[in-house]
């Protein structure tokens, strides 16, 4: 029987890992996670594209990587939230590189705000970039994947379980996401398309930081570490994670390795949620 999913038993591990030859989206890559997944799957030989609102800092990320890595990087302006922008965006990648063989949506917000201050417009942005962001990637990313391709949904362990008082709509978006993810496995199988979520913990990140230096605004005198507790620690090795370490667990599902494997949510959590 001929599947996308073929049995890799005798394929050597270096030619599991390569990714030689294919092309990825990463969303949110700026900076922080996203760049270290592009930077990623870049040494491993995808050309990659880096979408990110934020289009001269994608640029800027890409150029680094490229300085780096033989495999192409582009940077591009994409609002995971604008469907038209996402599309235009799918679109100049499947032109410009080849096609999409990987789709990584990783961008996200991360505000605290408790629910009885929360206004409308603002649960709605959570979801529009956190969920309906996924979406649209998802959607266009199959749209362009020929008869084979892996979409990576990056999580949260807030998919997982409740967090921290401020972080409902957070929280109801990841959730969401990691429901998605079976869905769009199911759909997508019969198209020879897997689809994974990667559930890290706190990572500190340009980003994440920023986030926990507003949920403790007016807090002065507090360390870094100090801003962190109790949401954004909680490690069993001793240790926070660092982007790299998601990365690598992004490397995993996107390569032949894991190719037996669709649906799921992998936890990148150092044990937080045990």
């Amino acid at each position: 029987m001929t599947t996308a999913f073929a049995d890799a038993s005798l394929t050597p591990v270096r030619d599991l890992l390569s990714l030689t030859g294919r092309t990825a989206v990463i969303t949110g890559a700026a900076q922080g996670l996203g760049k270290a997944i592009a930077s990623r799957l870049a040494e491993a030989g995808a050309d990659v594209l880096l979408a990110d609102i934020d289009g001269e800092r994608a640029r800027e990320a890409a150029a680094e990587i490229a300085s780096r890595f033989p495999a192409r990087s582009l940077g591009i302006d994409m609002d995971v939230t604008a469907s038209e922008s996402v599309r235009k965006a799918a679109s100049f990648v499947a032109a410009e590189l080849g096609g999409i063989d990987i789709w990584v949506n990783n961008a996200g917000v991360f505000p605290s705000i408790p629910v009885l201050e929360t206004q409308d417009e603002e649960w709605e942005q959570v979801f529009a970039v956190n969920t309906r962001g996924v979406f649209n990637g998802s959607r266009e990313a199959a749209r362009h994947m020929n008869g084979s391709g892996v979409i990576i949904n990056i999580i949260s362990t807030a998919g997982f379980e409740g967090t921290a008082p401020g972080l409902a709509s957070y929280v109801g978006s990841k959730h969401a996401v990691r429901g998605m993810t079976k869905q769009m496995a199911m759909e997508f199988a019969s198209l020879g398309i897997r689809v994974l979520g990667v559930a890290p913990t706190f990572v500190p990140t340009e980003g994440t930081m920023a986030a926990a230096a507003a949920m403790h605004t007016g807090d002065a005198g507090l360390t870094s570490e100090s801003r962190t507790n109790p949401v954004m620690t909680g490690s069993l090795m001793g240790r926070l994670g660092t982007p790299d370490d998601v990365a690598r667990v992004v490397l995993f599902c996107a390569s032949d390795l894991s190719t037996i494997m669709t649906g799921s949510t992998l936890l990148a959590d150092a044990g937080k949620t045990i």
